[in-house]
């Protein structure tokens, strides 16, 4: 899979509603030792990920994550932006992903979620 295959793969995880078809995307692109971070969570593998996501899922039913930028990628690590979109199509606001590729596999090996815009200074 390309990098853009492997990430747009992983946003699809965050709107499956079914636990094991959920834990079936993430395992298919993320290492075994992949660890997401944002400011809500840490998790330290696919399947602590998925029960994250699973505890999310129910206060938006129907929303999924969308990629909204191109891959920015260099020296194994990528940035790209994305929203959620809530069933009735409202978004809301975008954030960014950096994330590692594992070298020899392709799939993600770090994901760091950050939620909204960077603060403006002042």
């Amino acid at each position: 899979m390309t990098p853009e295959e492997v990430i747009d793969t992983y946003a699809t995880a965050w709107g499956e509603p079914d636990p094991g078809r959920r834990k079936a995307i993430l395992e298919q692109v993320l290492t075994p030792g992949c660890t997401y971070t944002d400011p809500r969570v840490h998790a330290a593998n696919p399947a602590e990920l998925s029960d994250h996501i699973g505890r999310i899922l129910p206060s938006r039913p129907g929303a999924k994550v969308l990629r909204i930028s191109a891959v920015d990628m260099h020296h194994g690590k990528a940035r790209f932006a994305w929203h959620m979109v809530n069933a009735d199509g409202t978004a809301l606001p975008a954030g960014l992903d950096i994330v590692e590729f594992d070298e020899a596999t392709g799939k993600l090996k770090t994901i760091l979620g950050f939620f909204d815009p960077l603060p403006e200074l002042g």
